[in-house]
Protein backbone atom coordinates (compact mmCIF):
# COMPACT_ATOMS: atom_id res chain seq x y z
CA UNK A 1 0.00 0.00 0.00
CA UNK A 2 1.37 3.35 -1.06
CA UNK A 3 2.03 5.96 1.93
CA UNK A 4 -1.08 8.22 2.56
CA UNK A 5 1.42 10.91 4.69
CA UNK A 6 4.05 12.05 3.20
CA UNK A 7 5.47 13.25 6.05
CA UNK A 8 5.52 10.26 7.84
CA UNK A 9 7.47 7.34 8.39
CA UNK A 10 5.90 4.51 6.72
CA UNK A 11 6.42 2.29 9.96
CA UNK A 12 4.97 4.73 11.76
CA UNK A 13 2.45 5.40 9.57
CA UNK A 14 1.34 1.85 9.75
CA UNK A 15 1.09 1.97 13.28
CA UNK A 16 -1.20 5.05 13.08
CA UNK A 17 -3.75 3.47 10.54
CA UNK A 18 -3.87 0.42 13.02
CA UNK A 19 -4.75 2.14 16.02
CA UNK A 20 -7.10 3.98 13.82
CA UNK A 21 -8.82 0.87 12.74
CA UNK A 22 -9.26 -0.27 16.03
CA UNK A 23 -10.67 2.58 17.52
CA UNK A 24 -14.37 2.41 18.54
CA UNK A 25 -16.53 4.59 16.06
CA UNK A 26 -17.76 6.74 19.13
CA UNK A 27 -13.61 7.57 19.83
CA UNK A 28 -13.25 8.67 15.96
CA UNK A 29 -15.99 11.04 16.19
CA UNK A 30 -14.35 12.70 19.36
CA UNK A 31 -11.17 13.51 17.99
CA UNK A 32 -13.14 14.63 14.64
CA UNK A 33 -15.27 16.75 16.97
CA UNK A 34 -12.00 17.84 18.85
CA UNK A 35 -10.40 19.01 15.34
CA UNK A 36 -13.59 20.55 14.11
CA UNK A 37 -13.36 22.98 17.40
CA UNK A 38 -9.56 23.55 17.01
CA UNK A 39 -10.78 24.89 13.42
CA UNK A 40 -12.86 27.36 14.48
CA UNK A 41 -10.20 28.45 17.55
CA UNK A 42 -8.13 29.00 15.11
CA UNK A 43 -10.27 30.68 12.22
CA UNK A 44 -11.25 33.46 15.33
CA UNK A 45 -8.06 34.13 16.19
CA UNK A 46 -7.34 34.89 12.72
CA UNK A 47 -10.20 37.16 12.60
CA UNK A 48 -9.28 38.59 15.85
CA UNK A 49 -6.01 39.10 14.70
CA UNK A 50 -7.41 40.86 11.07
CA UNK A 51 -10.10 42.39 12.82
CA UNK A 52 -9.06 44.17 16.13
CA UNK A 53 -12.06 46.46 16.26
CA UNK A 54 -14.72 43.63 16.23
CA UNK A 55 -16.98 42.29 18.61
CA UNK A 56 -17.75 39.16 19.54
CA UNK A 57 -21.14 39.13 17.28
CA UNK A 58 -19.05 40.55 14.32
CA UNK A 59 -16.89 37.75 14.74
CA UNK A 60 -19.07 35.35 14.70
CA UNK A 61 -20.65 36.66 11.91
CA UNK A 62 -17.20 36.65 9.86
CA UNK A 63 -16.98 33.23 10.94
CA UNK A 64 -20.33 32.28 9.40
CA UNK A 65 -18.67 33.23 6.34
CA UNK A 66 -15.57 31.41 6.38
CA UNK A 67 -17.42 28.20 7.46
CA UNK A 68 -20.83 28.42 5.34
CA UNK A 69 -19.24 30.82 2.36
CA UNK A 70 -20.76 34.52 1.64
CA UNK A 71 -23.97 33.48 -0.11
CA UNK A 72 -25.65 31.21 2.36
CA UNK A 73 -23.90 33.34 5.30
CA UNK A 74 -25.85 36.33 4.21
CA UNK A 75 -29.01 34.20 2.90
CA UNK A 76 -29.08 32.80 6.87
CA UNK A 77 -27.64 36.08 8.72
CA UNK A 78 -27.80 39.05 6.70
CA UNK A 79 -25.40 41.47 5.52
CA UNK A 80 -21.91 40.97 5.84
CA UNK A 81 -19.48 43.85 7.94
CA UNK A 82 -16.89 45.84 6.05
CA UNK A 83 -14.57 44.83 4.83
CA UNK A 84 -15.44 41.50 3.79
CA UNK A 85 -14.36 39.35 5.38
CA UNK A 86 -13.07 36.75 2.40
CA UNK A 87 -11.53 38.38 -0.53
Amino acid sequence: MPSLLSDTHPTAEKVQIEILRSMPAAEKFRMLNGLILAGRALSLSCLRDRFPDAGPEELRRRLATLLLGSELAIRVYGPEPQPPTIR
